[in-house]
């Protein structure tokens, strides 16, 4: 059994992505920025300001003054904000306090290219006792947003200072976009990919994916078998 759970949060805990990949269509063409719902799911784990400034590369060929992404991303939270509190992710309470009521009791992190203080609120409001705030790791916590290892890596440094014999081969990480997926393998982490969006589960194992699942449910179902 795995000993430490690594859970990215839109997508995976929170059902936000469609709210937010509508909020981003909205803004960046506001802004006269191509970018797509499924651009946002391809993206999804960068820092706002990472996705923005990829924008503005790809559409003006340079990078975006900090004004205007700045401008950009208080836009598009607002825009997030004004439709209230997302769902949860079909199965994933089950499957938290399942992880939480093991006796192996594993460590069950939170690691998010998200700095929305109002996510982070409403995961002690919906889901009390699962995620310590010391056991999350949010875009205020790192330099380099997904892809890169970092996010990943800080959260196991962390799960190794709670249980200094803890390998990377007893973590797994628990994703549903391709830059997390990427993020995780280059930590070197099982990356256990949900397919909660409007992407393929092809996907998430050209992204390196270890193991894909259709939903929460058969993540839960495969972690009992193990």
């Amino acid at each position: 059994m795995f000993q430490a759970f690594f859970f990215d949060m839109d997508g995976v805990v929170f059902d936000s992505m469609p709210v937010h990949a509508q909020a981003w269509e909205t803004v960046m063409s506001e802004h006269g920025l191509p970018f797509s719902a499924r651009d946002c799911y391809l993206q999804e784990g960068r820092t706002g300001q990472s996705v923005i400034d990829e924008c503005f590369l790809r559409a003006r060929g340079r990078h975006a003054e900090e004004h205007e992404w700045q401008a950009i991303y208080r836009q598009k939270t607002d825009l997030f904000h004004s439709h209230g509190q997302a769902p949860l992710i079909p199965g994933i309470r089950d499957l938290l306090y399942w992880l939480h009521d093991l006796p192996s009791h594993p460590q069950i992190f939170l690691v998010t290219g998200s700095g929305q203080q109002t996510l982070f609120d409403e995961l002690q409001q919906v889901l009390p006792g699962i995620f310590a705030r010391q056991n999350m790791v949010t875009a205020f916590d790192y330099t380099h947003g997904k892809p890169d290892p970092e996010p990943y890596l800080i959260a196991f440094s962390k799960a190794r200072q709670a249980c200094p014999t803890l390998t990377k081969s007893n973590c797994c990480v628990v994703e549903n976009a391709p830059l997390g997926v990427q993020s995780a393998k280059a930590a070197g982490l099982f990356a256990a990919a949900v397919n909660t969006g409007i992407l393929t589960q092809a996907d998430l194992s050209a992204a390196g994916a270890d193991r894909t699942f259709p939903d929460m449910p058969a993540l839960h179902a495969f972690l009992a078998t193990l």
